[in-house]
């Protein structure tokens, strides 16, 4: 009996480790990656999605693409009584996919899970005030990316966003933003990069630009990156994403370095699409 168990258990591992192979996953991404996009999905993508006809026709293909993988592997949660529909699954994952544009390879690899609500959510927030007094705060939010497995999302802020396009804010874009600099469990303002060279000008470039909006917003003066970016380094990574794909060109006149330096990463140029 023992004994049968332990084949059992030895043959699981083995069709575990041949399921997971990089090989074959990536093998069975490029079958549904290739497969005929339905044209009622580009047609919900061309209606919510305001930049998609300036894509080129090949980041048109390689979208839809990246659409069909991600489709395929996460999962969608409605919360607070939300039926998700096909058009909130297409909405979300056009526009998180625009970050994969550059065919990484991954697919927001901690991710398994998008829970939506309707509008603003509330959580409970516990805060160290002192030494010896802790304060629980109820905080409004319209969207998170936790480090292990899950992105939430108002729907309401999807959709002012998505209509909205150009105005420097994406709460989609944000948070998957935040879901790339997590991948290697932490969220401090770097994503993985390409090559062991790249960190030295990331943490430069990002440093310099950090300083300086924190240093505007202090002074007051009107930036074209959001002041919530000077939040923090990983704050800032994620607001300047934003800025990246819906500002492309105030941001390459204000920030050159900055803006060279996300277009190497995510291996567009957004300028082309205005």
């Amino acid at each position: 009996m023992i004994q049968t168990i332990i084949i059992f258990v030895i043959l699981g591992l083995i069709i575990t480790a041949i399921l997971v192979s990089p090989r074959l996953i990536k093998q069975r991404r490029n079958r549904i990656k290739y497969r005929s996009f339905p044209p009622l999905w580009n047609a919900t993508i061309e209606n919510n999605l305001p930049i998609y006809l300036q894509l080129s026709p090949d980041e048109r293909r390689r979208l839809q693409g990246h659409i069909q993988v991600f489709l395929r592997e996460k999962q969608f949660i409605g919360c607070q009584g939300v039926q998700v529909t096909e058009e909130m699954k297409l909405t979300i994952a056009s526009v998180a996919c625009l970050l994969l544009l550059n065919e990484r390879g991954e697919y927001f690899s901690r991710l398994r899970s998008i829970l939506i609500y309707p509008s603003t959510y509330f959580v409970k927030q516990t805060i160290a005030t002192s030494n010896y007094v802790v304060e629980e705060r109820r905080e409004a939010r319209l969207g998170e990316s936790w480090t292990k497995d899950q992105v939430i999302l108002s729907w309401e802020q999807v959709q002012r966003d998505t209509h909205n396009w150009q105005d420097g804010h994406n709460v989609v874009l944000h948070e998957f933003a935040h879901q790339l600099d997590q991948e290697d469990g932490k969220a401090e303002g770097v994503p993985i990069l390409q090559r062991k060279s790249d960190y030295s000008i990331w943490a430069r470039v990002m440093t310099e630009e950090y300083k300086q909006l924190c240093d505007d917003v202090q002074r007051g003066v009107k930036t074209v990156i959001d002041s919530y970016g000077a939040t923090n380094p990983a704050e800032f990574f994620a607001v300047a994403t934003e800025t990246f794909f819906e500002k492309p060109q105030q941001l390459l006149n204000k920030h050159p370095a900055l803006y060279e330096l996300l277009q190497d990463y995510y291996q567009i140029d957004p300028v082309q699409w205005v």
